[in-house]
């Protein structure tokens, strides 16, 4: 539908992109109207990537949190991607890990992440929602969106340029959707309108990532855990750190990255040391044994962005959700989990008051910033205390946060309660308030009740494995 017709179009809303959080969102909205995504790129019929997402080249892990709102959406969806190969990790029985503060045990299992290629991800999702949807979700592909329409009071639709047919076109719907991720463009559209602009908050501690494949050594554990190397902080100079995920065909995900100044670089000889040279070397002796399976990818757009919608007059009839809203440091891996959370959000509020209701879009932007939030928190909390990550360096309340966290990341390492308080809310399954109960804190005033680990805290068989 396009300009010939006309604004009395009912029910139909617009999605602007193509991802996991569009398709998440489409689904709900596809419940009570007609959706039409609008995607720039083709969308492969396959696992197979596209331009539009180059970060899918590196580490995705999806938290629990965001895994069980997906199972909220589309149930069933946990068989479906252990029949394609996607991996369940439990934690932090699955995950060897070296914080600022030493290495955590790998307690009994409490949580899980699902880790894969996001690419698999992304297909099993899509495939699933147009699936169920039928002809209440349509995909424009080629597309790009290139403005809003309406006044600063109220959205109209989109305008659009196709492609294929090299021209602009203007769509119409009851609601605008934009889930095009960390690139939005919704900023200067406000503006264009004449609308408000929201506040912004940006924390850039200039982290650069950088991914290349490995062939996984043959005869390795099935359960074979998550390794993480994470970065310290409080050292001097800038912060470095990595991790090895096991994808599906049998191969290692390994991804580095640094903050400004200690970046690692698309140089290949340069992969193998700047894992070697990190906190700790297993990074590198693992890979040091296995054959790469590509070059190395590299991705600089990692900043700690956040638009704060939730306080901003938008016009009626638009909605910002995702990646969109706020994007993070991809260190946490929490993207995925709070668009997945976001999505179920729209879903609730839409049957709690019904489509249509007054003030229904603004409610649900403001109930966004819950799990927004919580990312947000874990993202910056870090990021905050390299040089030149804000103008002004962390806030009282930043750094007192900061010490608070530091002390429950220390008790955790010997400590099963308090690691397992900060994999709730890591995992996104609970709030900050979490760590607040009285429980914890008086376990974090004791401290670690095991001692610390000097080795990272591989079983024999998986060092047998990798010949440690």
């Amino acid at each position: 539908m396009s300009a010939t017709a006309t604004s009395g179009i009912s029910r139909r809303a617009i999605v602007i992109g193509g991802g996991l959080t569009a398709m998440l969102t489409a689904r709900v909205l596809s419940e009570v109207m007609d959706v039409l995504v609008i995607e720039r790129d083709v969308l492969p019929e396959g696992s197979e990537s596209r331009t539009g997402l180059p970060q899918a080249r590196h580490t995705h892990i999806l938290w629990a949190g965001g895994a069980d709102a997906i199972e909220r959406l589309l149930p069933g969806t946990a068989k479906e991607f252990e029949a394609v190969g996607v991996r369940r990790i439990p934690l932090t029985t699955g995950m060897v890990a070296l914080s600022p503060q030493g290495w955590y045990r790998r307690w009994p299992e409490s949580h899980y992440a699902i880790t894969c290629s996001r690419d698999l991800l992304d297909w099993v999702i899509r495939q699933r929602v147009l699936r169920e949807a039928g002809t209440r979700i349509t995909v424009d592909e080629r597309t790009s969106v290139v403005g809003l329409t309406g006044t600063s009071a109220a959205v109209t639709g989109v305008s659009v340029y196709r492609e294929d047919a090299g021209e602009e076109d203007t769509l119409f719907a009851d609601l605008v959707v934009d889930a095009s991720g960390r690139a939005s463009r919704t900023p200067k559209w406000l503006g264009d309108l004449g609308a408000q602009a929201a506040a912004v908050r940006e924390v850039n501690s200039g982290l650069v990532y950088a991914s290349r494949l490995y062939q996984a050594p043959e005869g390795l554990p099935e359960d074979w855990p998550i390794i993480n190397v994470q970065a310290n902080p409080r050292c001097k100079g800038p912060g470095q750190g990595g991790v090895i995920t096991l994808l599906e065909g049998g191969r290692w995900l390994v991804t580095l990255y640094g903050t400004r100044g200690g970046e690692p670089t698309k140089d290949a000889d340069n992969f193998q040391r700047f894992a070697s040279e990190l906190r700790h070397p297993i990074i590198g002796e693992l890979i040091s044994k296995v054959p790469p399976l590509g070059p190395v990818s590299v991705t600089r757009m990692t900043a700690n962005r956040r638009h704060f919608y939730e306080k901003a007059s938008l016009p009626d009839n638009l909605l910002v959700i995702g990646d969109a809203v706020a994007s993070y440091n991809p260190t946490y891996g929490h993207g995925m989990s709070v668009a997945a959370q976001g999505a179920v959000i729209l879903r609730d509020t839409i049957q709690r008051h019904g489509w249509g209701s007054p003030g229904l879009v603004k409610r649900v932007q403001r109930a966004l910033a819950k799990p927004v939030s919580t990312a947000w928190t874990f993202a910056t909390g870090t990021d905050v205390f390299y040089p030149g990550a804000t103008d002004t360096g962390p806030t009282a309340g930043e750094r007192l946060a900061a010490a608070f966290v530091d002390r429950l990341s220390y008790t955790a390492t010997g400590s099963g309660p308090i690691a397992r308080a900060l994999t709730d809310v890591m995992t996104l399954r609970k709030g900050p308030a979490r760590l607040a109960r009285p429980s914890v804190l008086v376990h974090a005033m004791v401290g670690p009740v095991k001692p610390a680990l000097g080795q990272p805290p591989l079983t024999a068989g998986e060092r047998a494995a990798v010949g440690l």
